[in-house]
């Protein structure tokens, strides 16, 4: 498996990272369990999560995808050294003062997150979400109180845009702190404008390694999507709806063309077309069957021709 360095974090991952949003939500502990151990055994080692997963299912209230991973990692001595683990904070977790980026809610939330992880170091925390009522020092001086504990080793920035990433950035070189090292934005072959231009050459120039989310449009991009009927085959099916239209049908055609050029799926190519962006290091995709984690050592092998890779960006303009 290729590996790419994430930034300056000092961090080796595959070109893509597993998201295991999906945990305690649309798959189960026992599922989970086989997804993780194919994932290793394939050799992707990156693995996305975050406190609030999955607390939008019916009957959880969050930590479920850390506690199922957690398990997994306590019956599998020795998976801890091979896997890298990223997760987050800032979510609201459904109870009066669990959220946000205050560095009294960080220094609770990294613990709730090591204990469920039943792990002593984070190897990537990230802010998940901006907090205009916390000022860029409190919470990079909480992150560097973790850092120099060892209880996390990197950290990065979820859903910031050039600004804000920007500002960051100044604060922690005029008051000595730690930078944002890695960022995770909304970035796919449909949602292009939030990353494409200030925000990926801001990426780019100061050397922050990208992980992306929602790299397949909420599924819309396997091309199993073509008409409000198709939305009931899942359970993301209402936030597909907005990808109905000429535009969305005119990416998936692009998407099918170079997948019959390669004898692969759309979906692969979709992923491939991340890993082959300027700045990306690697998608971020979740799985619920072995069948799609197969589908993921295609993509990460795919290589698009320069016409092909025209092609998709012209689709998706």
């Amino acid at each position: 498996m290729a590996l790419r360095s994430l930034g300056t974090t000092g961090l080796q991952i595959p070109t893509l990272v597993f998201g295991g949003n999906v945990f305690g939500w649309t798959v189960d502990e026992k599922q989970s369990f086989s997804l993780l151990d194919a994932l290793l055994e394939r050799g992707f080692t990156a693995i996305d999560t975050a406190d609030v997963y999955s607390r939008w299912a019916a009957g959880n209230k969050g930590g479920e995808s850390e506690t199922i991973i957690g398990n997994w990692l306590a019956a599998h001595p020795g998976a801890r050294d091979k896997v890298t683990l990223f997760t987050k904070v800032g979510a609201d977790m459904g109870e009066s003062g669990k959220k946000g980026l205050s560095a009294r809610w960080i220094a609770q939330a990294v613990e709730d997150s090591l204990r469920r992880l039943k792990t002593d170091y984070i190897d990537l925390y990230f802010s998940h979400w901006p907090d205009s009522e916390t000022a860029y020092d409190e919470t990079l001086g909480a992150y560097e109180k973790l850092l120099k504990a060892g209880k996390i080793r990197a950290i990065g920035a979820s859903n910031l845009n050039a600004e804000q990433l920007s500002e960051s950035l100044k604060v922690a070189d005029a008051k000595g702190l730690p930078r944002y090292q890695v960022l995770q934005p909304e970035y796919n072959l449909y949602d292009r404008s939030s990353f494409e231009g200030a925000l990926q050459d801001l990426t780019i120039r100061e050397n922050i390694g990208v992980v992306t989310y929602y790299s397949l449009a909420s599924g819309f991009l396997s091309g199993k999507y073509r008409s409000e009927k198709d939305l009931s085959q899942s359970q993301r099916g209402q936030g597909i709806a907005k990808y109905l239209n000429p535009r969305g049908f005119a990416i998936v055609e692009a998407l099918e063309n170079v997948a019959a050029n390669h004898q692969v799926k759309p979906a692969e190519v979709a992923l491939a077309w991340l890993i082959h962006q300027p700045g990306v290091t690697a998608p971020i995709a979740s799985a619920t069957k072995l069948a799609h984690i197969d589908s993921f050592v295609t993509a990460v092998s795919l290589n698009l021709s320069t016409d092909e890779i025209a092609a998709l960006n012209k689709a998706g303009a």
